[in-house]
């Protein structure tokens, strides 16, 4: 609001609810382009004396359809000033991660009793066309590839948003036919690694989204104990002590929160000292400053010891035997021959929740490639779970093996070998988007698991990391621009690891940014609520169209 205000905009308003008129003010229409929307727009200017507003000047978020367009000339042309498609139709929540806000899209893309059906078609058509417009607004005509197997969701959008880029470019202002340009867009589905996505994981943004209730970016804490007055804090792009440590580890975030606050107070005490007239002014003036840096490092504080709170009872002696299920070697790196006797201790355990079981069970099954029926029966029936069980067995919908049977010998993916980074014991996982994303930097990605929709783009050189090198420094800003990219877009969810990994590959590949995104964000918990609705019947699960 206070940007829009210093642009000199008042009020902000939605145009579905009822409104005051305002007869003697422009107004900026900032609209999808949707049947409710434009008759929201037409409304407001049916008659010349019913006015609400003196103008309209209309910004589409995508491309609006012939007859909308039509009906909206026909009724309320002369009252509009300026009407412009800017395709910006996706939500940037970071620097490298955007999302199309599309929770439902899992529901329809994935349950059993959409398959085949028009939602899924219409959803399929939606995602395409912000995908569109993502590249659009990065001015990128990328060469389009997905994932083969073992669904066809990834190819059927695959194909869509190689045909609106088609379109799109076609029809652009200049109207130029844009050539490809120096970047990929790689569509996978969630299924392609599940395991990263109910693993606890430990660095700092995942542990605290995965253990703490935080909603809409907001963290609530107390600052002095429990009697403490309520507050809230936005874990947001602007607070650049988060950017900072988001992506590491808890142990070395708790190192270094308290070595940053301690630095503060000796500036301020710096300051303090002399006490001359021009002193005290400048302290006055940097006052609001040091409140502002203590107060996020006090919220940063809390959040990790938040997390420890969580950790310390119970997550620890899970993460263990999470990453032996995942790896199928222990920290020594010694193979792990019996799954089912690294799985029991944590089924018995009574201070795990029925989610941190079924999440270790999951693990379990992914590791050996799907289990027996008997076997999964009586795991259901010894835990209790009866009632979640469908967050286990759901998983077949999304081209997870659950059960194993001779024709599911799925292969395993070959891993990159990590064995020389330094990594937490606990933390000797990498998600297999990581994999991905190197893998298509250096030009390593199997062309018959990753088709391409079109031709190569004879540009890409995903390689380029070497010639980047050689070049001389130029800034950042013009790095980037000179550089390709890599966009990468996931149906039905990303989790915050594959976030992280988006900006430790762009941080090692200095000649490729890479860009990740997903119909929504996911925390483990969220994600087996998805899962379990599958089978739910549509009007329990989707929202309702407007």
């Amino acid at each position: 609001m206070t940007d829009l205000l210093a642009e000199g905009i008042t009020v902000v308003e939605n145009i579905y609810k009822n409104r005051e008129p305002v007869p003697h003010m422009k107004a900026i229409y900032f609209i999808t382009p949707t049947k409710k929307s434009v008759d929201g727009l037409i409304d407001d200017f049916i008659t010349k004396s019913s006015r609400r507003y003196k103008a309209a000047y209309v910004y589409f978020t995508d491309s609006c359809p012939d007859n909308l367009f039509n009906k909206m000339k026909s009724s309320c042309s002369k009252s509009i000033r300026r009407c412009k498609e800017i395709s910006i139709s996706f939500f940037p929540c970071e620097s490298q991660v955007f999302t199309l806000n599309i929770p439902d899209a899992f529901y329809r893309c994935y349950s059993p009793t959409l398959e085949k059906t028009k939602d899924k078609d219409s959803v399929m058509e939606v995602m395409a066309e912000q995908i569109v417009t993502l590249c659009a607004t990065l001015e990128e005509n990328p060469g389009v590839r997905y994932k083969s197997k073992p669904l066809d969701n990834a190819s059927k959008l695959a194909q869509l948003v190689e045909k609106g880029l088609e379109n799109y470019y076609k029809t652009d202002e200049k109207s130029q036919i844009k050539a490809k340009t120096h970047s990929q867009l790689l569509i996978v589905d969630r299924g392609f690694d599940p395991v990263s996505t109910v693993l606890h994981e430990l660095t700092f943004q995942a542990m605290a989204y995965d253990l703490l209730p935080i909603e809409n970016d907001t963290y609530k804490y107390k600052t002095d104990g429990l009697a403490g007055k309520e507050k809230e804090a936005i874990l947001e792009e602007d607070d650049e002590l988060w950017v900072k440590i988001r992506h590491k580890h808890i142990a070395d975030v708790i190192e270094e929160i308290p070595k940053l606050l301690k630095e503060i107070s000796s500036k301020k005490k710096a300051t303090e000292g002399k006490l001359s007239l021009s002193g005290l002014a400048q302290l006055m003036k940097k006052m609001p400053q040091f409140r502002k840096q203590i107060t996020r490092q006090v919220v940063h504080l809390n959040i990790a010891e938040d997390c420890m709170s969580k950790f310390k009872p119970n997550v620890e002696r899970l993460c263990k035997t999470e990453q032996d299920l995942a790896l199928g070697t222990d920290a020594e790196g010694q193979k792990v021959k019996d799954s089912m006797r690294v799985l029991l201790p944590v089924l018995l355990n009574k201070n795990h929740d029925n989610y941190d079981k079924i999440r270790a069970i999951l693990l379990y099954i992914f590791s050996t490639n799907g289990t027996t029926q008997e076997n999964l029966d009586k795991l259901i029936q010894n835990v209790q779970i009866e009632s979640d069980s469908d967050m286990i067995r759901n998983w077949e919908y999304l081209g997870v093996p659950v059960l194993s049977s001779s024709t599911s010998q799925q292969h395993k993916q070959p891993r990159r070998d990590r064995s020389s980074e330094e990594t937490f014991q606990l933390s000797r996982w990498t998600p297999v988007m990581k994999d991905v994303m190197e893998d298509a930097i250096e030009n390593k990605l199997d062309s018959k698991e990753w088709p391409y929709c079109s031709q190569c783009p004879p540009t890409w050189n995903g390689s380029g990391a070497v010639s980047a090198r050689q070049k001389p420094k130029a800034s950042y800003q013009d790095e980037r621009k000179s550089s390709a990219r890599l966009i990468i877009f996931v149906i039905g969810g990303i989790t915050y690891s594959e976030m992280r990994s988006a900006y430790e590959v762009s941080q090692a590949y200095k000649s490729c940014e890479v860009i990740i995104g997903s119909t929504h964000l996911l925390t483990p918990k969220r994600l087996l609520d998805e899962v379990k609705s599958l089978s739910k019947p549509k009007d329990m699960v989707c929202i309702k169209d407007e």
